[in-house]
């Protein structure tokens, strides 16, 4: 079940690979999770150590915690491989890449994943180019529907 999806991220960077992560979260943070309200439109991840970390997403305090609530934007740690954090920390010290959020969800068993994308900032002519391209299949689309 899909909790949210940073939309901009394919429109805005390359996706170069896709990693499935576990989140470290707090019980308040899952009930509020259930309720859909999250926001990881400016979130990304990073390493402190050899520990990969969610900066920037936001998980709205739930409703009814009372006075034991978390704190709505607070670091995450990700939970991967150690081979895999070795892989990513590898390709992030190359110039130019980013490891961003693209998914939040509940898998199958009802943990919290979030879906990871090693990516690239497109420049603005490779935006327009993006936009063409779909402008045009939208038009073809429309003229075959029409006969």
């Amino acid at each position: 079940m899909e909790i949210v999806e940073n939309r901009k991220a394919r429109f805005n960077y390359e996706i170069l690979d896709e990693v499935e992560a576990g989140v470290v979260l707090l019980g308040t943070e899952v009930k509020s999770l259930r309720q859909k309200k999250a926001n990881i439109s400016d979130a990304y991840a990073v390493f402190h150590g050899n520990e990969l970390f969610l900066v920037n997403s936001k998980i709205e305090p739930y409703s009814h915690a009372g006075m034991f609530q978390h704190e709505p934007t607070r670091a995450r740690k990700l939970l991967l491989h150690q081979k895999e954090l070795a892989r990513l920390k590898g390709k992030l010290s190359q110039r130019g890449y980013t490891l961003l959020p693209l998914k939040l969800y509940f898998n199958k068993r009802g943990k919290v994943k979030v879906l990871l994308a090693l990516a690239r900032g497109k420049k603005t002519h490779d935006k327009r180019q993006a936009i063409k391209e779909r402008d045009l299949k939208r038009e073809m689309e429309r003229e075959l529907k029409g006969y």
